[in-house]
């Protein structure tokens, strides 16, 4: 059932515009994510301290 389906797609071009929006979908979200773990500090404790401004 699944190859009947695969090549109806397939005629219907809908496989190949499935496999580009996968293939943007795995660009956009599938990058390496952001490393979140100096955010467990609070940000009061992450500033540098202003020496002279007063």
């Amino acid at each position: 059932m699944n190859r009947i389906q695969k090549w109806f797609e397939q005629l219907a071009g809908v496989y190949l515009e499935e496999r580009r929006r996968w293939a943007l979908a795995q660009k956009i979200f599938g990058k390496q994510r952001l490393d979140v773990s100096t955010l467990q500090k609070p940000a009061c404790w992450r500033r540098r301290s202003r020496r002279g401004a007063h």
